[in-house]
C-alpha cells in the first residue's frame, strides 16, 4: 500500500476513516508517492473544536513565551533546512536551488513570528480628560483557518500558521491536496519545537471540506492564496458568514524596459523571473514591455531563453522542474495553441519539450511571444507556466496606460537608468509591489504583501504588520480614577475610599 498521508488533530497525527482518497504524484515522473485523504465531517468538526479548546488557553500563554516557541521553531526550521528543500522538489518537482529558496522566504516570516511581542503593543495616553486614561489592547480572534496552494508548499503556509498562533489565536491548516509532504514535516518540526496540543490541527480534502471551514461559527478569519475563482468564492463565502478574510489571487505582472536600462540585467532579470519555477508563480512575469527602441532586444532575448532547460530536482543543468500536473500542464499547452491561434508570433515555442530520462514528466519548455495585443488570451488569463509575452509601445505613458488597464495588480517592475522615469513609474502605477531594476519585489517579511485590485480580496495583507492586525482585534479603555490628593500627605499608606463620579 502507498502511504497515506494522515491528518493531525488535536495533537495527534491520525489516519483518516474517510473513504475517499486521492493520489499524490511526482510531476517529474507520475510516481506515486502517497494517497491524501479527504477529511470526514466528524474528523472536520473534532479539529474545529479541538483547535477552540486549545484557544481558552493559548490566548492566555504570555506573549513572551508564544515568541519563544517561535524562536524554538526557527532553529529548527534552519537545522532542516536542506532536508526541507528535498522534500518541497519532490512535492513539486522545483529545482533544489529554487525549493531551498522557498523554505528560506517561509523561515523569514517565522522570525518575524518570534518578534510578535514589539507587533503586539497597544498605544496608550495619559489624562485624555481629567482624571481620565485611555489605552489600546491587541488581543487575538480565535481560530483561524488558512486555506494553501501548490506552488509554495513551504513559504505560504509558514506565512500564514505561525504569524496567527504567536499572536494568541489557534489554527486550523487546509494544505493543497497536491502537495501534502512538505506541510506535514514542517508541522512535525512545530510539534519538536512545543508548540501546545490543540493550537494547529491540519485537515486535507477539497471544496467538501473548504466549506465546511468557511461555513462553521467557531472559525473566525480565513487567509487563502490560489486561483482567482476559487479566491472570489471563498472572500464571498467567509464574508457572508462574518468572517475575516484575506484572498491573494491570480496575476499578470508587467516588466517595463526602458530604452536606457541596462541590457544584460533586463534579459538575465527576464528570462529568471519569466521561466523560473516553470512560470507557477504569482509574480512571475509574464508580461514584458518595451519602450522605444528597446524592442531591438527581444532576439537576444529569444537567443538566451532558448538555452534554459527544465529538467529533474537534482539535475543542476535544469533551469525550472515541470509543471505540477498533467491537466495544468495541458492547459499551458492550450493557451499557447490559443496564442498562435489569435495571431501572435510565437518565437520560441516550447510545446513539444521532452527531457532525457524522464518521459512522462510535466514538460514545458520556455516560450516566448511578440505581436502580443490586449485582446488575446495569451494576454488575459494567467498561465502560470513558462510562457513570456512582449508588446512594444513609443513611450512609458504607453505602458503606464496599459498596465493600469489590467484587473491585476500583484507586481510589477520596470528598468531604467533614469531616477526620473522610475519615480513617475512607482508614483502613477496600480500595482501593489513595485521593482525599480528588480524583477520580482516581493518584499521580506517586517513588510507585507501587498497585492492590488483583481490579484487581492480583503484589506489586510499577508505577513508584516498588516497581519498582525489580520489576526488580531483593538480593545480600546477608558479609565477614571479619582482620589483626594490631601489623603496621600497625611499617611505613607492612606486608607483610600475610591470616588467614582
Amino acid at each position: 500500500m502507498p502511504n497515506r498521508i494522515p491528518l493531525f488533530i488535536d495533537g495527534e497525527f491520525t489516519a483518516s476513516e474517510s473513504s475517499q482518497y486521492i493520489p499524490v504524484t511526482n510531476p517529474a515522473t507520475q510516481e506515486l508517492l502517497a494517497e491524501l485523504p479527504f477529511a470526514t465531517e466528524a474528523e472536520m468538526e473534532k479539529a474545529i473544536e479541538s483547535a477552540k479548546s486549545a484557544f481558552k488557553k493559548w490566548r492566555d500563554v504570555p506573549v513572551s513565551d508564544r515568541a519563544r516557541l517561535m524562536m524554538r521553531y526557527v532553529a529548527l526550521l534552519k537545522e532542516n533546512h536542506d532536508a526541507l528543500g528535498e522534500l518541497v522538489s519532490k512535492d513539486t518537482g522545483k529545482t533544489f536551488a529554487d525549493a531551498k529558496g522557498d523554505v528560506w522566504r517561509g523561515i523569514e516570516v517565522v522570525e518575524q513570528a518570534a518578534n510578535i511581542p514589539s507587533s503586539m503593543m497597544g498605544e496608550t495616553v495619559e489624562n485624555v480628560a481629567n482624571n481620565i486614561d485611555t489605552y489600546s489592547y491587541t488581543q487575538p480572534l480565535g481560530v483561524c483557518v488558512g486555506i494553501t496552494p501548490f506552488n509554495f508548499p513551504a513559504m505560504i503556509p509558514l506565512w500564514m500558521y505561525p504569524l496567527a498562533i504567536a499572536a494568541g489565536n489557534t489554527f486550523i491548516l487546509k494544505p493543497s491536496e497536491q502537495v501534502p509532504l512538505t506541510v506535514m514535516r514542517l508541522i512535525e518540526l512545530f510539534v519538536e519545537a512545543g508548540a501546545p496540543k490543540g493550537v494547529l490541527q491540519a485537515v486535507h480534502g477539497g471544496k467538501e471540506q473548504v466549506d465546511y471551514l468557511l461555513n462553521h461559527p467557531d472559525t473566525k478569519a480565513v487567509s487563502f492564496v490560489g486561483s482567482v475563482p476559487v479566491g472570489k468564492y471563498i472572500y464571498k463565502t467567509a464574508t457572508e458568514n462574518m468572517k475575516r478574510a484575506q484572498c491573494m489571487a491570480g496575476a499578470k505582472n508587467h516588466m517595463v524596459i526602458m530604452p536606457d536600462a541596462d541590457k544584460d540585467r533586463v534579459l538575465n532579470g527576464l528570462v529568471g523571473a519569466s521561466v523560473g519555477a516553470a512560470g507557477q508563480r504569482c509574480m512571475a512575469i509574464s508580461v514584458a514591455v518595451f519602450v522605444g527602441d528597446s524592442k531591438n532586444w527581444i532576439n537576444e532575448l529569444k537567443e538566451q531563453l532558448s538555452v534554459v532547460k527544465p529538467g529533474a530536482w537534482d539535475d543542476p543543468k535544469a533551469g525550472y522542474g515541470p509543471i505540477i500536473s498533467k491537466a495544468a500542464t495541458e492547459r499551458v499547452l492550450g493557451l499557447i495553441a490559443k496564442g498562435k491561434e489569435e495571431g501572435a508570433t510565437c518565437l520560441l515555442d516550447g510545446s513539444d519539450c521532452t527531457v532525457e530520462g524522464l518521459p512522462d514528466g510535466n514538460w514545458v519548455g520556455p516560450t516566448l511571444f511578440t505581436d502580443v495585443t490586449t485582446d488575446m488570451a495569451i494576454y488575459q488569463e494567467e498561465i502560470f507556466g513558462p510562457v513570456l509575452c512582449c508588446i512594444t509601445v513609443d513611450t512609458l505613458a504607453e505602458a503606464i496606460e496599459l498596465i493600469n488597464a489590467s484587473p491585476y495588480g500583484n507586481g510589477t517592475s520596470i528598468f531604467t537608468g533614469s531616477g526620473a522615469a522610475a519615480r513617475k513609474y512607482q508614483r502613477e502605477i496600480e500595482v501593489g509591489q513595485v521593482g525599480i531594476n528588480i524583477p520580482i519585489p516581493v518584499p521580506l517579511p517586517f513588510f507585507s504583501f501587498t497585492g492590488w485590485k483583481g490579484s487581492f480580496m480583503g484589506d489586510l495583507h499577508a505577513y508584516g504588520k498588516q497581519a498582525v492586525r489580520f489576526y488580531t482585534e483593538t480593545k480600546t479603555v477608558t479609565s477614571r480614577w479619582n482620589y483626594d490628593e490631601e489623603a496621600f500627605k497625611q499617611s505613607d499608606q492612606p486608607n483610600l475610599t475610591i470616588n467614582l463620579k
